[in-house]
């Protein structure tokens, strides 16, 4: 293993597609040799049989020549590597090829392996396809994988799978496939790929030239795939029963394992996915998914207007639900859905208001620090794709992001999560994912959480706005300190990331608020917009209430900013700092950031006082690199480490992500917070 380590290091390949076993099967096969007088990796190659020196690119052909001859049964006959393509006078090398069954000259599959980015790989595989008439292409770089039928010379369609050596393409596009099926050929989970590398192909391949809106069109995607699991819901139960009879937590953590268990489970009576391309015509195959879309925007009301249709043509939408199909979107861990919608909403128009969806991550930890019970209520008053409610339900009710049902008990307390937004894209988006986190329900709400008072031009005026969010609002009417006045609430938790960039300069809404005005009196001619989000955020909340708020570091620092850390310490006890690491918001912003959490003073709950300690902490591991791709646990063997939920652990330090990182600042706080006897964890009850 420190041989194929020390030769892979540095190199964009990896081994994370492959199992423990499929690598100690390659590492007992490796000598070496004396080569310019040094100590030389070298194997005998599976197909060649021949020495061949060990690079990384080597490596990972080994890897999967033995996956090809050892699970899809194909011949070593029929195996070819350094395949030769010739295009007009040059002649270039493919890394593997599966020649035709009935044509042994001729190309049946081609496994591209040069290029480390799939991009380039693609089109290199494209090239050799179109050149050689192969129909069918895989990219890998060890990591991820893709596979692919070249359903013409324009187009590459996404395939579950290749064939197994008995199989034809048509046999793979046909397959029964049910929920037990996605979750054994999860994409994410297998091929190692975010669900933005699925976009961000499918815009390659098609989106980019389809002349539609592409974030309308790819959320439709969305919003219907997820529906298509939620009808497999019942089958989830039994699911979740088979693997709790058959296999222990510790085995569930083990993607392989939970697989392995999972092929014993008979799935002749569960409902067959729709959201799929089975071969049959783009007509067909559009007709079918519209169906299926109109059939969730009755189910999830509010998201799209009932008249919405797909735009894309019927062979665009072929190559993305071919794209999307085997991806498994409902999610304990909503960074995967996340991290989709930040790069598809609008990105120009989110920079410009300083407004990036936080890091669940950071997320998690806020959530564990503020400890939210039943009964309480929460908000999110800058609520992007509402990160922080929809995780504050999975911690009141104990339900992650499943399709499975949420007991009626239960949903009075995601009745009291609450989110506003003034972006009408990503109010969209969070109201698709608490509808789904809160089963049909949500209080996410359009508006303009600074310009409270011009609420009512919507809350009162406007018919179509009351038709989609009245209910919720309804609610939120409820949590006045005053009848019929919208600056001042009861909520008992408020968390909220908002936007830090830009100034708020109408004296309207600065006349409203006290830091709009100077220390002798006089209006101030615009103030920063975090600024204010800092005032009516502690107007949301009632006496006691707690809050975490991330802002930019120079709040806690600058000279200039003193009148408004003394205003906070004159509204509330300041309970803890969390300095984020630089790389937290990348790519989108370097702003170095911190957290604030803060308790409004009252007597009984945080009795006022001059002096008290407070908790600070700075994270050195941010869970992200300099170009702001998240950074994950590796179990050792080269792989990436998946959760018991099948997910990917990013690697910092702000809490134990469930005993699988060591304990961070979240559990820190929480052992402070009881020996302070904090109210809200023991202390005063």
């Amino acid at each position: 293993m420190d041989i194929i380590q020390t030769i892979l290091k540095d190199s964009n390949y990896h081994l994370a597609l492959f199992t423990k076993k499929e690598i100690e099967d390659l590492q007992e096969t490796i000598f070496t040799k004396i080569t310019r007088g040094k100590e030389t990796p070298y194997i005998n190659c599976i197909v060649r049989k021949k020495d061949i020196q060990l690079k990384p690119e080597e490596i990972v052909r080994q890897l999967y020549a033995a996956r090809l001859i050892n699970q899809y049964g194909y011949t070593k006959k029929r195996i070819k590597f350094e395949y030769s393509v010739t295009f007009g006078r040059e002649k270039k090398s493919a890394d593997i090829v599966i020649l035709d069954k009935d044509r042994p000259d001729a190309a049946y599959i081609i496994i591209e392996l040069k290029k480390p980015k799939l991009k380039d790989g693609k089109n290199q595989l494209r090239s050799y396809c179109n050149a050689t008439g192969a129909s069918i292409g895989v990219w890998t770089n060890g990591e991820q994988i893709s596979h692919y039928h070249r359903k013409d010379p324009n187009y590459f369609e996404d395939i579950t799978d290749i064939p197994k050596e008995r199989q034809s393409l048509k046999d793979i596009l046909s397959e029964r496939f049910t929920l037990k099926d996605l979750i054994i050929k999860d994409k994410i989970a297998n091929e190692r790929k975010s669900l933005k590398d699925i976009i961000l192909e499918m815009e390659d391949e098609v989106l980019a030239n389809a002349g539609v809106d592409v974030f309308e069109e790819v959320f439709k995607l969305i919003f219907t795939k997820l529906y298509d699991e939620y009808g497999s819901k019942k089958d989830k139960a039994n699911i979740e029963f088979y693997l709790d009879q058959n296999i222990d937590d510790e085995e569930r953590v083990d993607y392989d394992k939970l697989k392995e268990s999972l092929i014993g489970l008979n799935d002749k009576k569960f409902r067959v996915m729709e959201f799929r391309n089975t071969g049959q015509t783009d007509t067909e195959l559009k007709n079918k998914i519209q169906e299926l879309f109109d059939e969730a925007k009755n189910q999830w009301t509010g998201v799209f207007p009932d008249s919405s249709n797909f735009e894309l043509s019927g062979s665009h939408l072929s190559v993305c639900i071919s794209s999307f199909q085997d991806v498994k979107l409902f999610n304990s861990n909503l960074l995967v859905v996340d991290e989709a919608f930040e790069y598809l909403v609008n990105k120009s128009a989110k920079g410009e208001k300083g407004q990036f969806f936080t890091p669940r991550h950071v997320i998690d930890m806020c959530v564990q620090m503020l400890n939210p019970k039943r009964g309480e209520y929460m908000i999110d008053t800058a609520s992007g794709s509402c990160g922080f409610p929809v995780h504050t339900i999975f911690k009141l009710t104990g339900h992650l992001f499943t399709n499975a049902e949420i007991p009626e008990e239960e949903k009075q307390h995601v009745l009291n999560i609450f989110g506003i937004d003034f972006d009408e894209k990503t109010v969209r988006v969070a109201r698709t994912l608490n509808l789904i986190a809160g089963d049909g329900e949500t209080n996410v709400l359009h508006l303009n959480t600074l310009d409270f008072d011009r609420w009512n031009d919507k809350t009162e005026k406007d018919k179509k706005w009351i038709n989609t969010y009245g209910k919720g609002f309804n609610r939120l009417e409820k949590l006045r300190s005053e009848k019929d006045e919208d600056k001042h609430f009861n909520f008992d938790i408020l968390m909220a990331n908002p936007p830090f960039a830009g100034d708020i300069k109408e004296s309207r809404i600065l006349h409203q608020y006290e830091l709009g005005f100077k220390e002798n009196g006089k209006a101030q001619s615009k103030v920063g917009r975090d600024i204010l989000f800092i005032e009516r955020n502690l107007d949301f909340l009632k006496p006691g209430g707690r809050m975490a708020i991330v802002l930019p570091q120079g709040r806690f620092n600058n000279t200039s900013d003193k009148h408004i850390r003394e205003f906070i310490a004159q509204h509330g006890r300041i309970l803890a700092v969390i300095g984020l690491h630089g790389n937290s918001f990348k790519p989108h912003t370097g702003t170095k950031t911190s957290v604030l959490f803060v308790q409004k003073w009252d007597d009984e709950l945080c009795p006022k006082v001059d002096d008290y300690p407070i908790f600070f902490a700075v994270s050195e591991k941010g869970g992200k690199d300099n170009s702001g791709d998240y950074i994950y646990v590796n179990n050792g063997n080269g792989q990436y480490k998946l959760d018991k939920n099948g997910h990917l652990i990013v690697d910092h330090d702000l809490h134990n992500h469930d005993g699988e990182l060591q304990d961070g600042i979240a559990e820190a706080f929480i052992e402070w917070a009881k020996n302070e006897e904090l109210s809200f964890f023991g202390g005063g009850e």
